[in-house]
């Protein structure tokens, strides 16, 4: 059984978007794991910190000068359209002993902003799905204003909150943010496939004029369809004879955004199309941050109405 959602809006007021001839949007999961090889002599954070990141920041973006790189990347990139995913929501600092909040984003937090709307600045509008305050989007004002409450769908039974929601911004797109349930398990691939049958079902989330889907889906489209129901059901309802294209590559030499093995940050539409990234691993792109923190690269598409 799928239960909508819904969470209110908070933001600029609205404005008489205006659409432009392109725009640039992001997909990043800016989360991190305790099984990578860091290296404390570059900036700190070791195999202590790492430990601290899993307990209390659920992984999720929190290290200072990863937050710092994060908005350093995005000041450059200009996107119009950023989904995020695994970023830490400061809510949660004042449950966090003292002695693990040393060099993360809750050491001197006063209550200003949150991880997502300071690394994007104060030209974004951000956002998070019901019940999930880690996976957010943040759009551009020069894009327009964000039209209503972002709605999201739970699955029941694959853990609380949405990890497919929308947003839209009038006069261009209707913008479904994913962030699939992680793992393998029948279990785990059960949740991903009605997540996008949630999506794509009459009336589901896209179901705009035009329609950009993007986030983690946290199954490989290109490589997985014979072995993972979810990939399977994205194939079914993206590609040739379906309405919708990707707009990211796919396939077996797909570039890998995730720790080099699988492409699981994707973006697709209906109309759509466009040129895409993924930093620090396309030739002649460097990655977000120097220092050993991410387990994900960040996908950067230019697109243009098809």
């Amino acid at each position: 059984m799928i239960a909508a959602l819904l969470v209110a809006c908070s933001g600029p007021s609205a404005t008489d978007p205006v659409e432009p001839a392109s725009f640039r949007a992001i997909t990043f999961n800016t989360g991190t794991t305790e099984g990578l090889a860091h290296d404390p002599t570059f900036d700190g954070y070791g195999d202590v910190q790492a430990a601290w990141s899993d307990q209390y920041y659920g992984d999720g973006l929190a290290w200072a000068p990863a937050v710092d790189a994060v908005a350093a990347f995005l000041a450059g990139a200009d996107a119009d359209i950023v989904a995020f995913q695994e970023i830490f929501d400061p809510a949660d600092c004042a449950t966090i002993p003292a002695d693990a909040q040393a060099g993360f984003y809750c050491d001197g937090w006063d209550g200003g902003a949150t991880v997502a709307e300071h690394v994007t600045g104060a030209d974004y509008q951000v956002v998070c799905h019901p019940g999930k305050p880690d996976k957010c989007v943040a759009v551009h004002e020069r894009l327009g204003a964000i039209a209503g409450p972002m709605e999201g769908f739970e699955v029941e039974g694959c853990g609380s909150g949405a990890r497919v929601a929308r947003i839209d911004i009038p006069g261009v797109a209707t913008v479904v943010s994913v962030h699939g349930n992680s793992g393998l398990a029948e279990a785990d691939q059960a949740c991903r496939a009605a997540q996008v049958e949630a999506i794509f079902a009459p009336g589901g989330l896209a179901s705009g004029d035009v329609n950009l889907i993007l986030g983690d889906l946290n199954t490989d489209p290109g490589r997985w369809v014979g072995v993972d129901t979810s990939a399977a059901a994205w194939d079914a309802h993206v590609g040739e004879g379906t309405g919708f294209h990707w707009i990211t590559a796919v396939g077996p030499d797909s570039e890998p955004s995730y720790q080099g093995i699988v492409t699981i940050d994707h973006m697709a539409s209906d109309t759509l199309v466009g040129d895409c990234f993924t930093p620090g691993v396309t030739a002649g792109t460097a990655p977000v941050y120097a220092g050993v923190y991410f387990d994900h690269h960040p996908v950067v598409c230019d697109l243009v109405g098809g």
